[in-house]
C-alpha cells in the first residue's frame, strides 16, 4: 500500500447486478458502438455520479476525471466528477453509502479507504460491507520529491540534512492516512529522520505548498508529481516502488538506499 496508490471504482449498487454493471464495462472496452448497447439495456439512463474524496488536482480526482471521460464517452452518458474532500476521503464514502443503490452513484477509491478502517474507531458505514466493488483502474508509484531549494540531491543527503537539523524539515501528504502519509512516516521510523508532518485535502494542494516551499519535502503520486518533477519545480529523489518507474527512469528507488 505505501509502494503504490490503487485506484479503485465502488459504487452503492445494489439494485443493478454487479454481473450486469462489469458487463456494459467490458463491452466499452470492446465495441465502438457501446452507447447503444447500453442504452439498450438501460444503464445509463441519465448522469451518473463518481465521488471524489479529495480537492481537484489531486491524484484521485485527476484519474476520475480521465475514467469518467473515457466511461461518458463509451456509455453515451456524462459521469459528472463531484468532490467531497475531507477526512481522508470519508466524507466522499459516507456520502455513496447514503445515495441510492442504483448505480448512479460511484466512489473513486484510493488506498485510504481501506486504511481509515484501522484508523478510525466511529465511522458510520462498513466501506466492505456497504459497498460493491466495479472495477480496478491504476496502480501508481509514490516519488519522494523536495523542493528544489534544498540542498539535497539524493536519499542519503535527504537524511543526513534532516538529522541534522531534526524539525526543521515539514513533509506534505494528501491527508492523515492517505498512501503519502504513511510513506513519510514509515521512511521516519526506517530512518530515524525527523519530519513534520502537514496533511492537506488532496496531493493538489500539497503540491502547491511544496513546489511554494511552505513545505520541503512529499511523497505524492507520480500522476501529481510528474509534470512539476519535468518543469525543475520539483525535485525527485526516488521511487516508492520495487523497481524504477518507466516514467521516470532515471530515478532510483527508495529501496536502493533503504533497504526493505
Amino acid at each position: 500500500m505505501l509502494a503504490h496508490i490503487r485506484g479503485h471504482i465502488w459504487g452503492n449498487i445494489v439494485k443493478l447486478p454487479r454481473r450486469k454493471f462489469l458487463h456494459l464495462a467490458a463491452a466499452a472496452a470492446a465495441l465502438a458502438a457501446v452507447s447503444r448497447v447500453a442504452a439498450a439495456q438501460g444503464y445509463p439512463s441519465r448522469p451518473v455520479r463518481l465521488v471524489v474524496g479529495f480537492a481537484a488536482g489531486s491524484t484521485t480526482d485527476i484519474l476520475a476525471r480521465l475514467i469518467g471521460q473515457w466511461l461518458s464517452e463509451r456509455l453515451g452518458q456524462q459521469f459528472v466528477i463531484e468532490n467531497r474532500p475531507g477526512a481522508a476521503g470519508n466524507i466522499a464514502a459516507e456520502t455513496v453509502v447514503k445515495a441510492s443503490a442504483d448505480g448512479y452513484t460511484l466512489l473513486m477509491v484510493p488506498p485510504a479507504s481501506a486504511i481509515n478502517a484501522t484508523l478510525y474507531d466511529k465511522l458510520s458505514f462498513n466501506f466492505l460491507g456497504d459497498m460493491t466493488p466495479v472495477a480496478g483502474v491504476v496502480r501508481v508509484p509514490n516519488v519522494l520529491e523536495v523542493n528544489p531549494s534544498l540542498p539535497v540531491k539524493t536519499v542519503p543527503e535527504l537524511i543526513d540534512y534532516a538529522k541534522a537539523n531534526p524539525g526543521s524539515l515539514s513533509f506534505a501528504s494528501a491527508g492523515i492516512g492517505t498512501a503519502s502519509h504513511l510513506a513519510g512516516e514509515l521512511f521516519k521510523v526506517m530512518t530515524g529522520a525527523q519530519l513534520v508532518h502537514v496533511a492537506y485535502r488532496g496531493d493538489g494542494p500539497a503540491m502547491t505548498d511544496l513546489i511554494g516551499g511552505q513545505v520541503q519535502v512529499g511523497f505524492a503520486t507520480m500522476t501529481a508529481s510528474i509534470q512539476h518533477i519535468r518543469a525543475d519545480r520539483l525535485r525527485a529523489l526516488a521511487v516508492t516502488t520495487a523497481t524504477r518507474s518507466q516514467a521516470l527512469p532515471d530515478i532510483p528507488t527508495v529501496a536502493d538506499f533503504i533497504p526493505g
